[in-house]
């Protein structure tokens, strides 16, 4: 077998002990309660990336979504802005698509808009970005997807008996 030139790389998980405290199950459910409109930076309008993906499903449950990419004009039939100081109206939730070393200014971005929460997807890890929200008055939430996160506490998985305690990994006893 030989090597197509397929890169995949890992997201750095070297701030975990940082990271766990930004992973609160009340704080994730709160997130998804009460949000309504929600900020996704690095929204592609390609169907196949992740964020979009993510976007739609969002879209799909009720939440506003907002596009923020320089590089769209629109995605998922919503106008993009170049950033979030472009949106001219409240936004709840900036979720981030961005790779870290560009998540501080997103996150100081996301203070001066008065946002309520940052959220960073799933291997986008910033200890920096995350205390500079924290700092901010933000919820933060590092390293979790939104849509999984919708899924096992509000969306399907829950009804299914995820986080509710009644689908578990462990054996029944067999005495």
């Amino acid at each position: 077998m030989t090597d197509v030139g397929i890169v995949c790389a890992l997201p750095d998980r070297n701030a975990a002990a940082e990271v766990s405290q930004y992973q609160d199950p009340i704080v994730i459910r709160q997130i998804l309660l009460t949000a309504r409109t929600i900020a996704i930076v690095g929204l592609s309008s390609n169907a196949l990336r992740p964020s979009n993906f993510v976007g739609f499903y969002l879209q799909r449950h009720g939440y506003r979504i907002v596009p923020v990419n320089p590089r769209e004009k629109e995605a998922l039939g919503q106008p993009a802005f170049a950033s979030l100081s472009d949106v001219p109206f409240p936004v709840d939730v900036v979720d981030v698509f961005r790779a870290p070393q560009f998540v501080p200014e997103v996150a100081k971005e996301a203070v001066k808009i008065g946002a309520k929460a940052l959220w960073l997807q799933f291997g986008v890890i910033s200890p920096e970005g995350a205390r500079i929200a924290r700092d901010g008055g933000l919820q933060v939430v590092v390293d979790r997807c939104m849509k999984v996160e919708h899924a096992r506490n509000l969306g399907r998985m829950h009804w299914l008996g995820f986080n509710t305690g009644v689908v578990g990994a462990q054996r029944a006893s067999t005495l």
